[in-house]
């Protein structure tokens, strides 16, 4: 393997606040988001490359999953059936 060198630039602290938030919800640190724009950069030689988190893995969705099943299990949801549902 290669030897590791730091790299410094700077960025807008809104931009580093959204990306390390995106990154997270990809389970991604930042030099990893990096490393892998580096990575496909050199091996491509093209820009952008696309990215993405699931909304579904968001944290706010997360939380409302989670308290959905909680109100499941106390028997408190309210459920009902969908005409696309099959039996």
């Amino acid at each position: 393997m290669a030897q590791a060198v730091s790299v410094n630039f700077k960025l807008d602290s809104d931009v580093k606040k959204r990306m390390e938030e995106v990154c997270a919800e990809m389970g991604l640190s930042m030099s990893a988001a990096f490393t892998i724009f580096a990575k496909t950069v050199g091996r491509e030689r093209r820009i952008p490359f696309v990215v993405s988190a699931d909304p579904f893995y968001s944290e706010a969705n997360i939380r409302y999953l989670e308290k959905k099943m909680r109100d499941y299990k106390a028997g408190s949801l309210m459920v009902a059936e969908h005409e696309l549902i099959e039996e």
